[in-house]
């Protein structure tokens, strides 16, 4: 508490009973600890104590914070982007537009944080509960957009196959938790026996001339067969390739489906605990 600053009044009051009363104003400045945890929903205890040379007296002052302001300007526009990332889920993931969206939140998040700075109390010896809920936001979404570029890489994998141990931790084990079971791959089998055509010829009595016109057909055909074998072996790649991207993309869709269910728990938690701890910090 400061010193008196008020003026001196060098008069007294004399009454007819003897009693004499000195009425000197008295002009202090005074701070309060302020308990902020809870904010908005703060209650503030002060208590100040003014002793004379025989008397003193205890003055205690309870300040209660009007929270509408800041549940309407804070808390609420808060819950609706989060609520908004949470639904963001069902935009198809093998598109820059989830990523793209999910960036735009978070950047519009960061300027709301910058534009409300100035309403967030700036003393106290704690850090309020609602700079908590804010970080836990921002880090929910920052998040969300980490599980988005995974997803998007697992759908844009093609060549290289599905690990064993992927299959058998995601498609087998992941996939019957989300309820989404691993399709069974389709059999697409070219293979073709190069022995299944054998050309037999007997020449006995031909003259020269049928034998040459033979020997070029069976040449025409060798080359034929080849250039069939180079066409089964392109389409093999070609189907193994496929497959593989429908495996990694059923991959890719049964992670993003347990995130996405990881993600709903976390955030129903995160409420649960903030309001949980707001009430019962205001009960104290």
């Amino acid at each position: 508490m400061a010193q008196n600053t008020a003026p001196v009044v060098p008069y007294v009051h004399v009454h007819s009973d003897g009693m004499i009363y000195d009425y000197s104003p008295v002009r202090v400045v005074s701070s309060c600890n302020l308990n902020i945890y809870t904010f908005p929903f703060d209650v503030q205890n002060c208590t100040f104590t003014f002793n004379s040379y025989i008397h003193s007296v205890v003055l205690l002052i309870g300040l209660k914070r009007k929270s509408t302001l800041y549940v309407v300007n804070l808390l609420i526009p808060s819950c609706f982007l989060i609520t908004v990332d949470l639904f963001s889920f069902m935009l198809p993931p093998q598109s820059v537009d989830r990523s793209s969206f999910k960036m735009t939140l978070i950047l519009g998040y960061t300027v709301f944080l910058l534009l409300m700075n100035d309403l967030l109390p700036v003393t106290g010896n704690t850090i309020p509960l609602i700079n908590v809920f804010f970080s836990v936001c921002l880090a929910l979404m920052v998040a969300s957009l980490l599980e988005t570029i995974i997803i998007t890489n697992l759908y844009g994998r093609h060549s290289a196959p599905v690990p064993h141990w992927v299959k058998v931790v995601v498609l087998h084990t992941l996939g019957c938790v989300v309820c989404l079971r691993p399709k069974s791959p389709k059999d697409n089998s070219t293979d073709v026996d190069p022995n299944a055509v054998k050309v037999e010829s007997k020449f006995g009595n031909n003259p020269p001339m049928a034998l040459e016109l033979e020997n070029a057909t069976l040449d025409e055909l060798r080359q034929l067969g080849r250039d069939l074998q180079a066409i089964r072996l392109q389409v093999d790649q070609h189907l193994k390739g496929n497959q593989n991207s429908e495996e990694w993309a059923q991959v890719a869709c049964i992670i993003d489906r347990f995130l996405f269910v990881i993600y709903i728990i976390f955030i129903t938690f995160s409420c649960i605990t903030m309001i949980y701890l707001w009430v019962q910090s205001s009960r104290l």
